[in-house]
């Protein structure tokens, strides 16, 4: 079994940046594949970021590559997602996820445990 709770979202100005956070409890965590979804009202939710067991590999939606980046802290039990650059589009409820496995991609059903999601709102 494992928990997430995310934090670190809010409200910022077009260009601005937010740090997330997904604090996670349980024996698997240094063992999954991390990701981050979003979704925005009246949308579906999309894959934004995808972090390997061990920090090694990353993969990113085309549309936040570049402004983010994905990474976690094995002793801290915390992955986090940097988002700078942001824009009136990235307005959404952010979602951290563990995977089943150590590696995973933006298909949530291969995602298990989910968190209760953060709220992003970017002001242009």
């Amino acid at each position: 079994q494992v928990q997430l709770v995310e934090s670190g979202g809010g409200l910022v100005q077009a260009g601005g940046s937010l740090r997330l956070s997904c604090a996670a409890s349980g024996r698997t965590f240094s063992s999954s594949a991390m990701g981050w979804f979003r979704q925005a009202p009246g949308k579906e939710r999309e894959f934004v970021a995808v972090i390997s067991w061990n920090g090694g590999s990353t993969l990113y939606a085309d549309s936040v590559k570049g402004r983010f980046t994905i990474s976690r802290d094995t002793a801290k039990n915390t992955v986090y997602l940097q988002m700078n650059s942001l824009k009136p589009e990235d307005t959404a409820v952010y979602y951290c996820a563990a995977a089943r496995g150590a590696w995973s991609d933006s298909d949530s059903s291969k995602y298990t445990y989910w968190g209760q999601g953060t709220q992003v709102t970017v002001s242009s």
